[in-house]
């Protein structure tokens, strides 16, 4: 009886694509307030791997969680949904 672990998948936009081989994607995710019930915007930035370079800044990605590939990069890069207008 092994279970396998679900990993988090999530999409966001690519902010930046100056590495080799690593993007930087912004979440955007809504929130409530826990006293007033606003809903808020909250952000995080992670690092994605991305092997054939293949993403542009602008893009509309795929991402899901992985092993740690180096110190800061745990995601990796699962398709692109929509190319940004060059």
């Amino acid at each position: 009886m092994s279970e396998e672990k679900v990993l988090r998948t999530t999409t966001g936009r690519v902010v930046s694509n100056k590495m080799d081989k690593t993007v930087t994607v912004l979440v955007e995710r809504q929130v409530k307030h826990p006293m007033y019930g606003k809903y808020m915007r909250r952000s995080s930035k992670f690092k994605v791997h991305d092997e054939e370079n293949t993403c542009n800044e602008g893009d509309l990605v795929t991402i899901t969680e992985c092993r740690p590939i180096s110190k800061n990069k745990s995601w990796r890069l699962v398709d692109v949904i929509e190319r940004a207008d060059a």
